[in-house]
């Protein structure tokens, strides 16, 4: 380091300090980047990458980018999963000799983006940090830094770890450092795949350093008011994200006001599998929102709305009075649709609130946010009128939690134009009348101007010169210009500066003395301006909370309206919420494909279970018919209930569930090392151990990824298990194509069969969509693969191959029927007589070459009677 340069030796300082992030050095109007951080930036970015010293040993290769230009460069970045750490001038060059001081006043990583036009607008930024779990529970705090939003959890083991890591989705995780933070990454691989993980020391997760620094952050004297006292684990990964922030964000972090403490119990447990399979808030096939069930909900008009309605979906309710009182205000609103259409579009001018008031304290809000807040919060008396007329208990809540605000608005009407410009420092923010130093030095700036335009006239006059002209430059200031050709009228009092080709430039003692009272009070018009912008900023920053808690209450409100109006254009029912086993859902119908533009008419079904007598509905019928489609909609019925939203049925009866869980179909996990079969039996043993009586199962073909036998085997052990065991006998929907599992219900009291409803006509099936009682009799497989296309040999080869299966599975001399063909017979040697064979069993025979699955009632009845003759 002593060869190199001062500017050099200061950047590799501040790099040392910041070895894990690129470091964007702010030079002049740009930010350049050296050595390896330049190789990787100019690869990513796509932008040119250069060197310092060309040519020589020392040759360092360098990048830059412009500073006022560098917001899609960072995100591009952290969009590639590297933090990027922004070093600025903290000095001003013009007055400082040698090297300007340089400090990094923010680090930027996926967890921490503060430019919110690089976020989905109605999705969560989440930091999460995880402590190990020891003498006290796994410890779980979650941040997000553009809207304030920080809490923190405990759960009791991995399993509830990894639930919530599925329902939170964070961008960005912390954990300790050492052998613990290296156990924890192996342990939950496959939930933190694809988020950034960063280490920090373990003494940062320590509970009792932990606490002081919660404790002066919120300036509060104890953890009590948090709710987390008892809670070591929650304490110490909350202190580990307060830590962490604060060595990332320089600036001020007033919008994050509490650390709100939560309990897993209070909200339906949905794992990740579960979550994929629903696709609750994005598609398997594309992970995109269109086609889930947030998709099909969505009908929120404010971004906070939209990110409400998220946490909705994920994090379904328990509490059966908070579940009515939910249902009770989204079918008021669906009964006084007058009222909802007002509310939706009063709401519909609403910023992001939540965000804005980020920015306001993160002081990195401009003007024109003050005014998109300001016109925000002029919606909102028009909002309390219309919902002083509502009367259900929600509403008259977030009713008195919506604050007017009007101090704010008049803060920032009395101050800020009303278009004001994105740069703050060009001028042109403030109103006239605001200050009166402001309006003095305004009056100097626009009379000095006018005073400029005066001169020119009256100079024109007194020399003659028609051509003259009064211009500005920045390097000499106003000056008085003359052409050549008028040379000789130039007065003695014109002073000369510089001589051009054409024309000669000229100063008088009065236009300087002028020009320095001009330019004087536009430099210092400029600063004061952005100096009063600042004081508004603070006060308006200063009401911080009252405006998260508004927006938080206008969030609520959104999602009621939204829930009302589809409920409204669905005509979806308000379900009865009871803390029993009960499910009973009345012509149901699923919230996401009755939506689609479908080729037939959508088929409602029934469905009543409980844990006394249908506790197990074993499905059969064929492929297509819709036996998945039935399952899911059974569950996310069951979940949109829960979540407070009303349901696309006639009518719903449903207990309370605590948890659901799917095993719908599953694939090869290659980088874990799993086959299909493995990734099915892991989630099948997950559920037996980890059901409830209160839980909703969902299973769609188990044991299929195995031998038949083993596969008939295992599937009918699971549902004994769920019957038999009273700590996991849940509520289980099984579909199959193991007709075999259809005879449990002659051995199990609370199994029942039911199967899809299929028509058949001319050696073709028409899937009738309903679901009745009693198991499918064929899987009519042959005809499904006719209509996905197979060449009809394939089809005509595939009925031979079934009438030799139906017919036994060997021929009488032993050769296999599966392989027996009219096409071509096989070459058999003449079987050997034996001296001890046994005589031919004619009635066995008879037996092995009967079809039953295709006698009427009476032709069984002829054949007993034959074989009774024949005994």
């Amino acid at each position: 380091m002593s060869s190199t340069t001062p500017m050099m030796r200061q950047y590799l300082e501040i790099k040392s300090m910041y070895p894990d992030a690129i470091l964007f050095f702010r030079l002049g109007d740009f930010y350049e980047m050296f050595m390896e951080d330049a190789v990787t930036a100019s690869r990513v970015l796509d932008i040119t990458l250069t060197s310092r010293n060309k040519g020589a040993a020392d040759e360092i290769p360098l990048c830059g980018i412009p500073y006022h230009s560098s917001q899609p460069y960072i995100s591009r970045l952290v969009e590639n999963g590297y933090k990027v750490a922004v070093c600025e001038q903290v000095e001003d060059p013009k007055t400082v000799k040698g090297i300007v001081k340089r400090e990094v006043v923010r680090v930027v990583s996926p967890g921490l983006i503060v430019d919110t036009d690089t976020l989905q607008p109605k999705e969560n930024n989440y930091l999460m940090a995880l402590a190990c779990g020891g003498d006290f529970g796994w410890g779980i705090a979650v941040l997000d830094i553009t809207t304030g939003e920080f809490r923190a959890t405990e759960m009791a083991g991995p399993e509830g770890v990894f639930s919530e890591i599925a329902s939170i989705n964070p961008r960005e995780v912390l954990l300790p450092s050492g052998e613990n933070g290296a156990a924890l990454i192996e342990s939950l691989a496959g939930p933190l795949a694809g988020r950034m993980i960063n280490t920090i020391p373990e003494w940062v997760f320590e509970t009792d350093r932990a606490a002081g620094l919660l404790t002066d952050f919120f300036a509060c004297s104890s953890l009590d008011s948090f709710g987390c006292t008892d809670l070591p684990g929650a304490i110490g990964a909350a202190g580990a994200v307060l830590h962490y922030l604060q060595e990332a964000q320089k600036g001020t972090l007033d919008h994050i006001r509490t650390l709100s403490t939560y309990h897993a119990a209070d909200f339906m447990v949905l794992d990740d599998s579960t979550r994929r399979n629903l696709e609750l808030t994005a598609t398997l096939h594309d992970n995109g929102k269109k086609g889930s069930l947030l998709g099909a909900l969505d009908r929120t008009v404010t971004a906070m709305g939209g990110r409400k309605l998220r946490q909705w979906i994920n994090r379904p309710l328990v509490d059966v009075r908070r579940i009515r009182d939910r249902h009770q205000a989204v079918h008021e609103l669906v009964e006084k649709s007058l009222a909802r259409q007002d509310l939706r579009s009063a709401l519909d001018g609403v910023y992001d609130l939540e965000r804005l008031n980020g920015k306001i304290s993160m002081a990195s809000a401009n003007a024109k946010d003050l005014i998109a807040l300001k016109g925000s919060l002029e919606r909102i008396p028009a909002l309390l009128d219309e919902l002083a007329a509502l009367e259900s208990p929600l509403v008259r809540s977030l009713r008195g939690d919506i604050d007017l605000l009007a101090d704010v608005t008049g803060i920032i009407g009395k101050a800020i134009v009303d278009d004001p410009p994105f740069v703050l420092r060009e001028g042109g923010l403030i109103r006239d009348g605001f200050d009166g130093e402001l309006d003095e030095l305004r009056t100097i700036s626009r009379e000095g101007k006018g005073w400029i335009a005066r001169l020119e006239r009256e100079e024109k006059e007194r020399t003659g010169i028609s051509s003259l002209k009064v211009r500005f430059n920045k390097v000499f200031g106003y000056y008085i210009e003359v052409t050549r050709s008028h040379l000789a009228s130039v007065p003695d009092d014109y002073q000369r500066r510089q001589t051009l080709a054409n024309a000669e430039r000229y100063i008088t003692p009065a236009l300087k003395e002028y020009e320095e009272k001009v330019l004087g009070a536009e430099e210092k018009l400029t600063a004061i301006e952005y100096d009063l912008f600042q004081q508004v900023r603070r006060q308006v920053a200063g009401q911080g909370g009252r405006i998260q808690a508004t927006a938080d209450a206008l969030a609520v409100l959104d999602v009621l309206l939204a829930l009302a109006d589809l409920a409204h254009d669905r005509s979806y029912v308000r379900p009865e919420i009871v803390d029993s086993g009960e499910l009973i859902i009345i012509e149901g119908r699923h919230p996401v494909v009755e939506g689609m533009s479908l080729s037939e008419r959508f088929v409602p079904n029934d469905v009543v279970m409980d844990t006394r007598e249908n506790q197990i509905l074993i499905i059969t019928g064929p492929n297509m018919a819709g036996k998945s489609t039935f399952m899911r909609q059974v569950a996310l019925i069951t979940l949109m209930a829960q979540m407070g939203s009303l349901v696309p049925a006639k009518s719903a009866r449903i207990g309370v569930v605590d948890r659901i869980f799917t095993r719908v179909g599953a694939s090869d996990n290659l980088a874990r090392g799993q086959s299909t079969f493995m990734v099915e039996m892991t989630e099948t043993a997950h559920i037996l151990n980890h059901a409830t009586p209160r839980s909703l199962i969902v299973l769609d073909e188990i044991g299929r990824g195995t031998s038949t036998f083993d596969g008939v085997s295992i599937a009918w052990a699971v549902a004994e298990y769920l019957h038999d065991h009273a700590p996991v006998a849940a509520k289980t929907l099984f579909a199959t194509h193991y007709h075999e599992l259809t005879d449990l219900a002659l051995t199990r009291e609370r199994v029942k069969n039911f199967n899809i409803a299929v028509k058949e006509w001319n050696d073709q099936i028409v899937f009738l969509r309903k679901i009745v009682k009693g198991g499918a009799s064929h899987s009519y497989g042959i005809q499904v693969a006719r209509l996905a296309g197979l060449p009809q040999a394939t089809i005509e080869r595939a009925r031979e191959v079934l009438r030799n299966l139906e017919s036994g599975e060997f021929e009488k001399e032993g050769q296999p029927r599966l392989a027996r063909s009219r096409m071509a017979s096989p070459v058999r040697e003449t079987p050997q007589l034996s001296l001890f064979a046994p005589a031919k069993d004619e009635l066995r025979q008879k037996l092995e070459d009967l079809d039953i699955s295709v006698l009427t009632p009476l032709e069984a009845l002829n054949v007993l009677d034959q074989l009774k003759k024949m005994v």
